[in-house]
């Protein structure tokens, strides 16, 4: 707590200002008490929230502690105290951080008519939830609009766990017949692919509960199922056995397969049939098996899968080199789904490939064009492909003296920038990015957005500066996006040992948004994200003498092992950026695997990636590669020229780091 006072000094003084508030009484109480507030609410420790409220009056975060102390006796709260709660903190994201929860138990205990009252209210409107119990009101009172069971579904099937708003309202839309019952059975199905066993017993509840004591047996025992049954017999029988299905074919894909071909195909719908193939192809080509588009091809219609297995079915036919198959089955998405620049990047390809007409080649070039820029990976493969190279692009107009003053005199800001340094890095982010996404309809205008921004970079708080100013659309402030900060020692160490500083800051970027003290919930940590035991055999091999794994916070100790390790990577890898990055993220030992197969141009390899984490990771860290590249060389910049080729080691040469961690 010592350091406290001289690391928030800044950030206090502009506090102070915005505020009009005398933050300097008893400020490290206050900040202690603050902290002790955050444990105890995550113990859910009610008698010694109560008792350190009082310490938190007056100090410029006293709307978290005064919502931790409510939130955590929510349930036993007369709606009096809620509704003064939610008047004396008007406009902060606290207040409808409670509205959101005060909605949720609301919904729970169907009071409907006070809901209704409070729902207008909540700005952040963005709890699926909450908008599945709305729109079980407008069902009630009949005014729901005609495609309120497709809104539904929506947010239902992108709830992963098990929950009472959208269930609810599934199970009220379908009473009503504005969903099917294939639709509650497809949730089903969605929920068993991803374990969330709950949540598929829950979707069975509402659309066959005399199935549910089958069920557990589907869930919990597929194979005994399948092989202890010789028909499937009316409709909940067969999806019953498609759940069984569903869940064999994530642990035992080829199993699945067979029992799919040979015993239950013919019983089934030509839907979950479909369905079925869709999915055990989607296993197939995540374990990147030649067998995937066999298995993709026994489906008879590509609108009886869904948005997931259509990707996996494109990356599939892109890693074959089957370009017409890939371009029909981006086709086949949904048109939100066709809109992600990597599908519509591979789509003008696809129209490129086997000598195209003038009509392909137009179709084409509108498509790259379409999403041409320097943001991301697929934009600035789509502006090489119009023949341009990424440079940075125009700086914006400066921001004026009174824009700046505006961003530090914004409330939120300031508490949100109080709580990261003070230690409270979750609840700071979440109120920088609601006090700039969404406390005013459409968040802030971009000036506002480049200020905000700005008021970040200047405190150093390296991830909300970055963040928000990646939000604005019509200008770009690269020296927000890509600040490089510690310059001199990240430059020099890359250098000295034969790593671009480019692919270093790319990398750092990526990991850590500079945030010195960053920790992963697997124990990567400080601003390169090293593992405590990739540190100590890094360490080692460098003969980099007396580490200790605490030293892993120190900026320069975490620089010089981060880059040693990255460039014993890449050696490894033949040179290979796109490896060598996923190696970082993920272990050698998975891009070792990933990388036998076909020889292939390395932006349909990096597709391909089966961890969806690391597929992201190593396209934005090449990304970032490219736009560092063109800031610190002032020169046209190409990311084809870093990607290249992907394909299996030579055999011939040797390995040159075998006990690469």
């Amino acid at each position: 707590m010592q350091l406290l006072p001289k690391i928030l000094t800044p950030l206090v003084a502009a506090a102070a200002i915005a505020l009009a508030a005398p933050l300097a009484m008893a400020q490290n109480r206050g900040d202690e008490a603050l902290l002790e507030m955050r444990q105890a609410f995550r113990k859910s420790d009610r008698p010694k929230l109560a008792g350190l409220l009082p310490a938190a009056r007056g100090h410029v975060l006293e709307p978290w502690a005064a919502y931790w102390e409510l939130r955590a006796r929510l349930e036993e709260a007369q709606p009096a105290e809620v509704e003064a709660f939610l008047r004396r903190w008007a406009g902060t994201y606290q207040e409808d951080r409670l509205r959101n929860d005060w909605l949720l138990l609301l919904g729970q205990r169907r009071e409907w008519d006070r809901f209704a009252e409070v729902h207008p209210h909540f700005r952040m409107s963005d709890d699926r939830e909450v908008r599945c119990y709305a729109l079980v009101i407008d069902q009630l009172k009949g005014t729901a609009a005609e495609d309120a069971g497709a809104e539904v579904l929506r947010n239902w099937y992108a709830l992963r766990d098990v929950d009472d708003g959208c269930s609810n309202a599934a199970a009220e839309m379908l009473a009503a017949k504005k969903i099917k019952p294939i639709d509650v059975w497809r949730k089903a199905r969605l929920a068993a692919e991803a374990n969330r066993l709950r949540a598929a017993r829950k979707a069975v509840e509402i659309v066959a509960p005399d199935a549910l004591p089958q069920l557990r047996e589907a869930l919990d025992a597929p194979t005994k199922y399948l092989t202890g049954r010789a028909t499937a017999r009316g409709k909940e029988r067969q999806e019953l056995v498609v759940l069984a299905l569903v869940r064999m074919a994530m642990s035992d894909t080829a199993g699945a397969a067979r029992l799919l071909d040979s015993k239950w195909g013919p019983q089934l719908s030509p839907e979950e049939r479909n369905w079925l193939w869709g999915l055990i192809g989607k296993q197939s080509a995540i374990a990147l098996s030649p067998d995937a588009l066999g298995y993709f091809g026994n489906a008879s219609r590509d609108a009886d899968l869904t948005d997931d297995m259509l990707a996996w079915k494109t990356r599939a036919a892109l890693r074959a080199g089957q370009w017409k198959l890939a371009g029909r089955s981006i086709d086949a998405m949904s048109p939100a789904a066709r809109q992600d620049s990597a599908w519509t990047y591979w789509r003008a390809r696809a129209l490129m490939s086997n000598r195209p007409g003038d009509e392909d080649r137009a179709n084409a070039r509108r498509l790259f064009e379409s999403i041409a820029g320097t943001t991301g990976f697929y934009e600035q493969l789509a502006l090489e492909e119009l023949g341009e190279r990424v440079v940075p692009p125009p700086a914006p107009a400066p921001l004026s003296d009174e824009e700046k003053a505006a961003a530090r005199a914004n409330p939120g800001l300031n508490r949100a920038l109080y709580a990261i340094l003070l230690g409270l890095r979750s609840e700071g982010v979440r109120e920088w990015n609601y006090t700039t996404n969404l406390h005013t309809p459409g968040g802030m205008g971009e000036r506002d957005l480049l200020a905000a921004a700005d008021f970040a970079c200047r405190q150093e708080v390296w991830d909300r500066c970055i963040n928000t100013s990646e939000r604005t659309k019509g200008v770009i402030d690269m020296a927000q996006r890509f600040p490089m900060p510690f310059r001199g020692a990240v430059v020099e160490r890359a250098q000295g040992i034969g790593l671009d500083p480019a692919y270093v800051y790319g990398l750092i970027r990526q990991e850590s948004r500079f945030i010195m003290d960053a920790r992963s919930g697997v124990g990567a940590s400080g601003l390169m994200q090293v593992m405590p035991a990739t540190a100590r055999w890094t360490a080692r091999k460098i003969g980099l003498a007396g580490f200790t794994p605490d030293q892993i916070y120190d900026r320069d100790t975490n620089i010089t092992i981060g880059t040693a390790y990255l460039k014993l990577a890449l050696d490894d890898f033949d040179g290979s950026m796109p490896l060598a990055a996923a190696a970082y993220n993920a272990g050698p030992g998975r891009p070792r695997n990933w990388r036998n197969g076909p020889v292939i141009d390395a932006a349909i390899w990096a597709e391909n990636v089966p961890f969806t984490e690391t597929r992201d990771y190593v396209k934005k860290v090449l990304a970032n590669t490219v736009n560092y590249a063109a800031i610190l060389t002032g020169q046209p910049q190409s990311l084809k020229s870093r990607l290249g080729l992907v394909g299996p080691r030579d055999a011939g040469r040797p390995e040159p780091n075998k006990d690469l961690p």
